[in-house]
């Protein structure tokens, strides 16, 4: 556990050293979120390029009784990598000051991230197979999508913080 602790008080120390020229457009939260975010999205963006590339190597992924897309498949592939991760540097470095039970964070933050795979399924088809966009461009733009609505959800209701009355 300690190394736990040391990793993330490591990455929120590294963080915030580069917060201070981010300091007049938003607040503390916002800029660790979206660094952390950041960071998270763009493992997310690298594993699917790698898994869409190299693993799957743009080829159907059958399952037997089911046929997956490559692109689907690879993200699919990726958000194995980046759900516990994006969970553990939000409710640790983002929103730490939550009252809500960390079972009940996780539970919202899955609900919270189940809105965002709607979302990323959804808009990744429409982009590659309706607009006829390469598969790496069509993540990237529906990840921006998937970002705007998990920062609302995540902040307002996953790692809500208790307001004065």
């Amino acid at each position: 556990m300690k190394l736990f602790y040391f990793l993330i008080q490591f990455i929120e120390r590294f963080v915030l050293f580069f917060y201070p020229p981010f300091k007049r457009f938003m607040n503390e939260q916002t800029f660790k979120y979206a660094a952390t975010g950041g960071m998270n999205t763009a493992l997310d963006i690298f594993l699917y390029f790698i898994f869409y590339n190299f693993v799957l190597k743009k080829e159907n992924v059958d399952l037997g009784f089911y046929v997956i897309s490559p692109h689907i498949a690879a993200f699919l592939m990726s958000f194995f990598f980046t759900f516990p991760i994006g969970f553990t540097m939000a409710k640790f470095i983002s929103f730490p000051g939550s009252y809500l039970r960390k079972r009940i964070q996780l539970l919202r933050y899955g609900m919270t991230v189940v809105g965002s795979i709607v979302l990323n399924y959804i808009f990744i088809k429409l982009f590659v197979e309706k607009f006829g966009w390469y598969p790496t461009p069509s993540k990237i733009v529906t990840t921006l999508i998937a970002i705007l609505f998990s920062y609302t959800a995540q902040k307002y209701f996953t790692f809500k913080v208790e307001t004065n009355k």
